[in-house]
């Protein structure tokens, strides 16, 4: 129930002591705002791990090859293994049923690209049709590679918004013939990649297309896996590092490679690096609630001890209340309600100019690793029942030594 009387009580209190106060509520206020701020800054690193890993599909598992190292059944060391159909079919055949999508890959750079009399250094790539989930693009106009492109050799591609703005300069280039490293081919579709320009300056083409038309016989450079989904992280972790393990046993037997040769074939398991990345980020996070957090508990130690100030000042206020029948309940509502009011006012001051703060910097302030630090409705609203909590805390000793006063004891305090 509202009681204006209290409230009479409390902003007099506050007026009769303002630097008092003012210094207790700034306490509190910059314990706040520090946490808001570092909780931004958590925030801002999540969203640049999350951003990097948009690049790709969600667990993404890629495997390529390279030279050995160790002598083996005869082999010498040195060899450099090369990838071909073979192997991707063999991994198809035997792990077939925990794929979600899958594609082998050849990918080379610095190709010339041509339409007209425009042209420019791109990368190509030989794909599946999987390729599209795999990459993680978006086709923003016409298609990408289909399974009867690949049957056919068709020669079609698919290129990013990068080639597609250098060499078409705003035409639309669906049915269009550019040339690739001197081949032609239709441009069938255009594609948009999270990963910006750098992502977007590649042409998609079938596999089996650029393997016969660039003279590649069945090589590929690497092949790309995604699995089944699981019902939690640790099943679908669990199945990826399973599964690269029998994979590169498979490899290792086609290729003839020693057992324990880590060189010859190089793995990415994406599964695994986001878990390294989130775990990393947790434990930054933990570490920013803990220093925030320590500091609001020194502003709150700091309004208990003025609330402690305050009750030995009104002593004898208080013995003439509980002297005309005031009880102890009433006499602790009367000190946390002014605790609770000074803590709260000034903790939700150091939010919202966090908040501001965040707003109004955080735009600047971004790089690969560190996008658009701000705290969410959530975690506002955590932040002010902490404040509440604070304050309760803060009031709550001095309020029960001051219920515990004799009223004679106190009409004799001077």
């Amino acid at each position: 129930m509202f009681n204006i009387e209290r409230w009479e009580e409390i902003f007099e209190a506050i007026a009769k002591n303002k630097l008092r106060t003012f210094l207790t509520g700034i306490s509190v206020a910059s314990g706040i705002f520090i946490l808001v701020i570092l909780l931004g800054v958590g925030k801002g690193l999540q969203n640049g791990i999350e951003k990097q890993f948009e690049q790709d599909a969600a667990g993404v598992i890629e495997v390529w090859s390279g030279a050995t190292t160790k002598a083996y059944k005869g082999l010498n060391p040195g060899r450099q293994i090369q990838f071909r159909n073979s192997d991707y079919d063999a991994s198809v055949q035997k792990f077939g049923e925990q794929f979600d999508k899958n594609s082998s890959i050849y990918t080379a750079r610095g190709i010339s690209v041509v339409y007209g009399k425009e042209s420019g250094n791109y990368q190509y790539r030989g794909v599946y049709p999987d390729g599209l989930a795999i990459e993680n693009v978006s086709v923003v106009e016409g298609r990408y590679i289909t399974p009867n492109d690949l049957i056919h050799h068709e020669k079609v591609a698919v290129i990013g918004q990068k080639i597609n703005l250098d060499l078409f300069k705003g035409k639309n280039p669906i049915g269009e013939q550019i040339t690739v490293n001197n081949i032609n081919f239709k441009v069938v579709g255009i594609f948009t990649d999270p990963g910006g320009e750098r992502e977007e300056s590649r042409v998609f083409v079938p596999l089996t297309t650029a393997q016969q038309v660039f003279g590649l016989g069945d090589k590929v450079s690497y092949m790309a896996y995604t699995l089944k989904k699981k019902v939690s992280y640790e099943e679908a972790l669990a199945e990826a590092m399973k599964f690269t393990t029998d994979l590169k046993i498979l490899l290792k037997g086609k290729n003839g490679i020693a057992p324990d040769d880590e060189s010859a074939i190089g793995m990415n398991n994406t599964v695994v690096d986001a878990k390294k990345f989130y775990d990393l980020n947790l434990y930054i996070r933990l570490f920013f609630w803990w220093v925030g957090i320590c500091t609001i508990i020194a502003g709150v130690v700091g309004v208990s001890n003025i609330m402690m100030i305050i009750v030995k000042e009104r002593t004898k206020e208080i013995g003439i209340r509980k002297a005309l029948g005031a009880s102890p309940v009433s006499i602790i509502i009367m000190i946390l309600h002014e605790s609770i009011f000074i803590t709260t006012i000034s903790g939700f001051m150091g939010l919202l100019t966090g908040l501001a703060l965040l707003e109004l910097i955080g735009p600047h302030a971004q790089s690969d690793y560190f996008v658009n630090p701000q705290v969410d409705f959530t975690v506002a609203v955590s932040t002010l029942i902490v404040l509440v909590v604070a304050g309760a805390l803060a009031g709550f000793v001095p309020a029960y030594r001051a219920a515990k006063i004799r009223p004679i004891v106190a009409l004799r305090d001077e």
